[in-house]
């Protein structure tokens, strides 16, 4: 396992005030720790609502050198708060932290699925996946020139958005002090349609997940903290962005507007009011999480490569693979393989990731990866020989 580590297994709420201190330092000491995901607070109240949630502490010589926050689904493990958990990593000394390849076995868990692994890390389809940033240490008028020196056009449209959207809905106006329980409701709702119109899972069927977003703002922790940004129109809610923040980091986590004004780009309104009234409070980098949107490369000046895909404990996946080899299911598993790799196996694999995340009942597992099943099939023009079912969802 490397360097003589060793595990210990507790709640979140268990963890000692001197734990969390030292936890305290170790993020401190290390700007890849940076994000709230990473802030004890977090773990903390993820762990009054996550099913499964538990904290690796990691000894070595008697000494703790690492935390792990994490979830359990049977013998599978998670970051905690997946799949909302957009960041994960083992929080540890600096040259302490074991490689991701070596968590399954330390943890005794078959295998640990991740999206934003931030430390180090390889093996069978693991893939490297970009997130991008907005860097405004020099402040929101500086920022605001350099991107509309770069991106004129885009600016000036999004300029003319906002006359129009005054001009036909009334004067505009940004809150972003607090969660207002109405607001967030309605940004549920608005998010639910927008997976359900999409296909996409539910994140927020399960139930604990919203309970999570509702429970962040009873975090008191200094430096810690959620927003809910709300852009109006004629005082009427028209865009909604919840954000987490640590120090002077700012991710923007979950947006929605509603549907009606979307030729105004009322998200992207809210997200540069945000900034420019997050920077006046001292927020410095603000973080729009993965890349894909095109919309993100006009407002983010900087980027970071993390790690997703899947690892399994030593011997255990290479004993499947043996086994199935011996009855004649090699070629499927070269074809899952790559087709693992692919974007569609990329895409299949993230679906069931969240289903695995969300879901704690068979029955809630198996109405998840029905429809999964569905939307795949429904934009796969023919069937790829020796791929089944199993090989799809990647389990």
């Amino acid at each position: 396992m490397g360097r003589g580590l060793s595990v210990e297994t507790v709640k979140p709420g268990e963890l000692t005030p001197e734990e969390i201190g030292l936890w305290a330092g170790f993020i401190q000491a290390d700007a890849r720790y940076a994000s709230p995901y990473f802030h004890p607070a977090f773990t903390r109240v993820a762990g009054e609502v996550a099913p499964g949630a538990a904290v690796a502490l990691i000894h070595q010589g008697g000494e703790i050198v690492g935390f792990f926050p994490h979830q359990r689904r049977g013998s599978r493990v998670q970051p905690l708060g997946a799949p909302l958990n957009d960041y994960h990593g083992v929080i540890a000394r600096p040259g302490f932290a074991p490689a991701l390849q070596d968590l399954p076995g330390l943890l005794g868990a078959a295998s640990l699925a991740v999206n934003g692994w931030t430390g180090p890390g390889e093996g069978e389809g693991v893939l490297g996946r970009q997130t991008l940033q907005a860097d405004l240490s020099q402040g929101w008028a500086a920022y605001d020139a350099e991107r509309r020196d770069a991106w004129r056009k885009y600016f000036r449209d999004k300029d003319r958005a906002r006359r129009s959207l005054e001009r036909d809905h009334g004067a505009l106006t940004v809150s972003f002090d607090g969660v207002d329980p109405a607001a967030l409701t309605r940004l549920l709702t608005l998010k639910r349609d927008q997976f359900n119109r999409s296909g996409r899972h539910d994140i927020f069927a399960c139930g604990w997940t919203a309970d999570l977003l509702r429970a962040l703002p009873t975090a008191s922790e200094a430096g810690f903290g959620v927003r809910l940004a709300v852009l109006r129109a004629g005082g009427r809610p028209i865009a909604f962005e919840y954000g987490l923040y640590a120090g002077d980091h700012y991710h923007f986590w979950l947006p929605a507007y509603e549907a009606g004004t979307s030729r105004y780009s009322p998200g992207i309104l809210l997200s540069l009011e945000t900034m420019r009234l997050g920077a006046a409070e001292g927020f410095q980098l603000f973080d729009y999480g993965f890349a894909g949107e095109p919309y993100k490369k006009y407002a983010c000046n900087r980027e970071q490569t993390v790690l997703e895909g899947v690892v399994h404990r030593a011997g255990f996946n290479t004993a499947i693979e043996a086994a199935l080899a011996m009855v004649g299911a090699g070629p499927a598993l070269t074809a899952g393989a790559a087709l693992g790799r692919a974007p569609l196996g990329v895409s299949v694999r993230r679906r069931w990731a969240a289903i695995d995340a969300c879901e704690t009942t068979v029955a809630g597992r198996m109405r998840g990866v029905a429809a999964a099943v569905s939307t795949v099939m429904s934009r796969v023009s023919a069937p790829r020989a020796g791929v089944g079912l199993l090989t799809l969802l990647n389990v």
